[in-house]
C-alpha cells in the first residue's frame, strides 16, 4: 500500500466510480482499476460493491477511506512545514 494507491482509492469514493476517478487523476480507468483490484488483494476484503451504476463503499472501505483521509491531511501538512 502507498500513497498513490490510498489517493486513487479515495477519489474512487469521492466519485462513486472508477471513471469519475481516471478522470480526477487524469489517467485511464484501467488503471484505476487495476490499483484498486491490488489494494483489495493486499487487504484480503473487498472495499467497493460493484452494481450498474458504479461503486459504494462496504463497511471495510469506510474504514480505510478515514486512513486514507488522514494520510492525505498529514502529507499536506508535511509539506507546508
Amino acid at each position: 500500500m502507498d500513497l498513490l494507491t490510498l489517493s486513487t482509492f479515495a477519489a474512487v469514493a469521492r466519485h462513486g466510480s472508477v471513471s469519475g476517478a481516471a478522470s480526477e487523476l487524469h489517467t485511464v480507468q484501467s488503471n484505476v482499476t487495476v490499483r484498486l483490484k491490488q489494494l483489495e488483494s493486499d487487504l484480503g476484503v473487498p472495499l467497493f460493491t460493484r452494481h450498474s451504476r458504479g461503486v459504494s463503499l462496504t463497511s471495510a472501505g469506510a474504514r480505510l477511506l478515514g486512513y486514507a483521509q488522514r494520510l492525505s491531511a498529514l502529507v499536506i501538512e508535511a509539506e507546508a512545514a
